[in-house]
């Protein structure tokens, strides 16, 4: 999507096929205004983003980029402090990540190839020893899609801001070869259905 280019809303057929490519890019202001408004059904309203200034996810130092499928935002990625949550326990020995679905692309199989993109591009990037998320501990449906991408849950805790259970997972990073002429850009495409 370009930058200044409107929203354009998946079709129900679009939604029914799944996601195709999957990209990182760049957090654009239209990206950022456009993730503020999202609202998830309870209890997922965790996850809202709401009173959140755009211009938060468009700083490059606060670790924010784009998650794209042909041109069109599905989520977005984090990495960085802002993927931890006030009261659990962290330090440096990991990066820490985290993201969403645009709330019509959750529970739809589709936070596996989301994350894994991501964690792909955090590798190359950031070249970490160790990767660890921090999640909501009712949403057991993320901690069996990182589990199956070789997450283990390391420490639980309460949230000093609400008092809601979180978990804390890791897994070491796994080293990719990067092609001669990387420019940074990663794609993953989705297996075929």
């Amino acid at each position: 999507m370009k930058a200044g280019s409107a929203y354009i809303p998946l079709t129900r057929q679009e939604l029914a096929a799944g996601m195709g490519v999957v990209e990182i890019a760049d957090m654009t202001e239209v990206h950022a205004a456009d993730i503020v408004t999202w609202r998830y059904p309870p209890p997922y309203d965790c996850y809202d983003l709401a009173g959140m200034e755009p211009a938060f996810f468009t700083n490059p130092a606060n670790g924010y980029v784009s998650l794209v499928d042909e041109g069109r935002l599905i989520g977005f990625r984090v990495f960085g402090v802002d993927g931890q949550v006030p009261g659990g326990v962290y330090d440096e020995s990991a990066l820490d990540t985290g993201g969403g679905l645009r709330p019509e692309w959750t529970g739809r199989g589709l936070g596996r190839q989301a994350i894994a993109t991501g964690l792909e591009y955090g590798a190359a990037r950031f070249q970490p020893a160790v990767f660890r998320v921090t999640v909501a501990s009712f949403n057991i449906r993320a901690q069996r899609v990182l589990q199956g991408l070789g997450f283990v849950p390391t420490q639980r805790f309460s949230a000093t801001t609400d008092g809601r259970s979180f978990v804390i997972m890791t897994r070491p990073t796994v080293r990719w070869c990067t092609p001669p002429g990387f420019n940074g850009s990663w794609t993953s495409t989705s297996p075929s259905r």
